[in-house]
């Protein structure tokens, strides 16, 4: 009997260490987990801290221009680029408010100017927009918002303009200009007839109807002007795809980035091609780095690259190098321009040879 009271005494002992154990580890992680959310927060902070350092206060993008313009190709690719350099983005589209009201889209008649009741949508979709932007940026911890419509009146440009000094914003404009048919009707065609607006891809009755839908705008369009009305503005315009250039009163850093990066795109889209330089002669005796020269197989091989660029037409190639012999080669046998960049040269090759030998042993 003394055993078995022995026995269960210990037992309980047992029991009890692993319970309590069990609560501190409980413990530990309630504690490690409030820890990481610390963390968290500290980073947030960082993250939000840099990005105000940046910007100075939240800042509103505003596209303007007609239909077919780029508008919205270069919304996406500048938001993109912003949140890449650590600036939260984020873009708001008109068209989406719109199709959101109006579920079944009719034809170019909604976007006439002397269409009473849809002017009047096409103003409320407007003002729960930026009722999404005074949220995204003052509540979300948002840094810039992209205003992508086409903002063609003044009567609008004021109306964001009161908005965005209410809400102490700062606001840079971005106006795309373009007169040329051929862009037009390309832009059209490309994006347009998969638009949601056009269920139906008609090309022809897509093409006709967005024409007109671009004169109902051209009636009421009022460009920017830099030399009277808006000449206090910060503004870029942006001619003809990227041909010219007008910029007006830049305030800060991050609208100097925004005005290099628009300057630096094109709106229509381009091919990349990513290319090798031939065998060079360190290749040959398996030598990693150095500066050599291309070897008769590499020679060859520059050759053909030539003949795969004529065979396929390649008009406006412009081609850039490292600045090292072997790739040089190469473009010369091309025989069209080219531009040597150091930054393309080769990166550490010794250590490469290092960490290869290590990894083998």
């Amino acid at each position: 009997m003394l055993i078995f009271l022995f026995y269960f005494l210990f037992f309980l002992i047992i029991t009890n260490k692993a319970f309590n154990m069990s609560s501190n580890q409980r413990d530990n992680v309630s504690a490690n987990s409030a820890e990481a959310k610390k963390l968290d927060l500290r980073m947030n902070e960082k993250k939000c801290s840099w990005a105000s350092h940046m910007t100075n206060s939240p800042t509103v993008i505003v596209m303007i221009g007609l239909p077919a313009r780029g508008k919205t190709y270069m919304s996406k690719k500048l938001t993109r680029y912003l949140n890449w350099i650590g600036v939260p983005t984020k873009v708001f589209n008109l068209g989406v408010y719109r199709r959101e009201a109006v579920r079944a889209y009719k034809s170019y008649d909604f976007f006439r100017h002397d269409n009473e009741e849809a002017m009047k949508i096409r103003k409320q979709c407007a003002l729960v927009a930026l009722q999404d932007v005074r949220a995204y940026l003052t509540v979300e911890g948002g840094q810039i918002a992209v205003f992508d419509a086409t903002n063609t009146t003044r009567e609008r440009r004021d109306l964001i303009q009161t908005f965005v000094k209410e809400n102490a914003f700062k606001v840079f404009f971005v106006e795309s200009v373009c007169d040329d048919p051929d862009v037009i009707a390309a832009n059209i065609l490309e994006v347009k007839v998969s638009s949601p607006d056009y269920p139906e891809r008609h090309r022809e009755r897509v093409m006709d109807d967005f024409l007109k839908r671009i004169e109902c705008y051209k009636v009421t369009y009022q460009p920017l002007d830099p030399d009277d009305y808006d000449k206090d503005l910060s503004f870029i315009k942006v001619m003809n795809v990227g041909r010219r250039f007008l910029v007006n009163r830049v305030q800060d850093y991050i609208q100097s980035k925004i005005v290099y990066y628009l300057m630096n795109i094109h709106v229509h889209s381009h091919s990349i091609y990513l290319c090798r330089h031939g065998e060079s002669s360190h290749n040959v005796e398996g030598r990693i780095g150095g500066d050599s020269e291309l070897s008769p197989r590499g020679k060859q091989f520059a050759h053909a690259l030539r003949s795969f660029i004529e065979e396929h037409k390649l008009s406006d190639l412009k081609v850039w190098t490292s600045q090292l012999r072997r790739t040089i080669q190469t473009a010369e046998e091309l025989g069209v321009p080219y531009e040597q960049w150091k930054i393309l040269n080769e990166i550490d090759a010794v250590s490469t040879l290092i960490s290869h030998i290590y990894l083998k042993i």
